[in-house]
C-alpha cells in the first residue's frame, strides 16, 4: 500500500461557461499534476463537486482521469455515498474503469450509528477487490468514525487500506496511528495539518492546495516523510496563507477561483456551489497567491 504515501491531489472538476464538464481543462490539469511530480490523483471528491455531478458525469470523470493518467500515478476515485447500494455501484464502476483505489466518505445526513458505519464499509469492501480508503470528515457528514470502528474494519478486511483523516482532531489521528497495523496508512484530509500528522507517524495528504501548487506540496511532504521537519515547516509556513485562503468560503470555491486566476479553468460552479460571495475574499486569495514564489506557481 506504499503507493498511497505522499501527496494525492483532490482534483477539481472544471466546467465550461455553459456548465458542462470541461474535458480539455481536466486533461491539462492532470498533465500539470503529473509533470509536477504529484504522487496520485483523486477525482470526484468533495473538491471535485461530486455531489452535483450526474452519475454519468461522475463515471466519465473517473474514466477520463484514468485515461489521462495512463498508469503514471495512482488514481483514487471518490465513490462514497450516504446510500450503501449507490456507493457499491460507483465503486464497482470505478474498479472496472481501472482505478487503483476508491475513497469512501462516511455516509452524510442520515447519521448512521457505529454499527451502521461498520456494515456500510463492510458491504463496500466485500463488493470490490481494490483497496478502499475510508474518509472521516465529521464537519461535512455529521458523523465521526470512531477509532474502534475503524480498527475493526482495518483488521477484518484486507482491502481496507487507509483512512483520510479530516476529523480536525490530531489526538484522534494519533490514536489511529497507534492502533493500526503496518500496512494501514493514515493520510491527512487537511493541508494545514499534514506536517503535524506526518510528524506523529502519518503517511501523507489528500490535498486541496495541490491543485494549484503541487510542487510546493510535494516538497513539503517529501521533506516531512524524510524526517527533515525544519525544511518541511519552512515550506508549511510559506503555504499557510494559501491553506487558510482555501477555506475562506466552502471548498472548492476558493481553490477553483484561484485556479481560474491562473487560467486553469473557468470560474464556474454547480449550484448550490457558487462564486465567492465577497470581494474581500477575492482579495484574501490574491494576497495569499502574491506571497508565494511566482516561478513555482504555474499558469496555463
Amino acid at each position: 500500500m506504499s503507493i498511497f504515501r505522499g501527496v494525492h491531489t483532490a482534483i477539481i472538476t472544471p466546467f465550461t461557461s455553459t456548465g458542462a464538464v470541461d474535458v480539455g481543462a481536466l486533461k491539462r490539469l492532470v498533465e500539470y499534476q503529473i509533470e509536477s511530480g504529484i504522487d496520485g490523483l483523486v477525482p470526484c471528491g468533495t473538491t471535485g463537486e461530486s455531489p452535483t455531478l450526474t452519475h454519468a458525469e461522475h463515471d466519465r470523470v473517473i474514466e477520463l482521469t484514468v485515461q489521462y493518467a495512463d498508469g503514471r500515478v495512482p488514481v483514487i476515485a471518490g465513490t462514497g455515498s450516504n446510500s450503501t447500494d449507490e456507493a457499491i455501484q460507483l465503486s464497482q464502476h470505478a474498479e472496472q474503469a481501472g482505478v487503483d483505489a476508491v475513497l469512501l466518505v462516511a455516509p452524510y445526513y442520515n447519521k448512521p450509528t457505529q454499527k451502521g458505519l461498520y456494515l456500510h464499509y463492510k458491504s463496500i469492501a466485500e463488493s470490490v477487490s481494490i483497496p478502499c480508503i475510508i474518509y472521516n470528515i465529521q464537519g461535512r457528514t455529521g458523523v465521526n468514525i470512531a477509532t474502534d470502528t475503524l480498527m475493526q474494519l482495518m483488521n477484518e478486511f484486507d482491502n481496507i487500506a487507509a483512512v483520510k483523516e479530516a476529523s480536525g482532531s490530531l489526538e484522534q489521528m494519533k490514536e489511529v496511528i497507534a492502533g493500526r497495523h503496518d500496512r494501514f496508512l493514515v493520510l491527512s484530509g487537511d493541508d494545514n495539518m499534514t506536517v503535524d500528522l506526518i510528524e506523529a507517524g502519518g503517511d501523507g495528504v489528500i490535498s486541496v492546495a495541490a491543485n494549484l501548487v503541487p510542487n510546493y506540496m510535494r516538497e513539503m511532504v517529501e521533506h516531512a516523510l524524510a524526517g527533515d521537519f525544519k525544511r518541511a515547516r519552512a515550506i508549511e509556513k510559506e503555504l499557510m496563507p494559501l491553506f487558510k485562503a482555501c477555506f475562506v468560503e466552502t471548498n472548492p470555491i476558493p481553490i477553483k477561483t484561484a485556479l481560474s486566476m491562473y487560467g486553469w479553468c473557468e470560474e464556474v460552479f454547480r449550484l448550490p456551489m457558487c462564486p465567492l460571495s465577497s470581494e474581500g475574499h477575492y482579495e484574501v486569495i490574491r494576497t495569499a497567491l502574491e506571497g508565494l514564489t511566482i516561478s513555482r506557481v504555474k499558469g496555463r
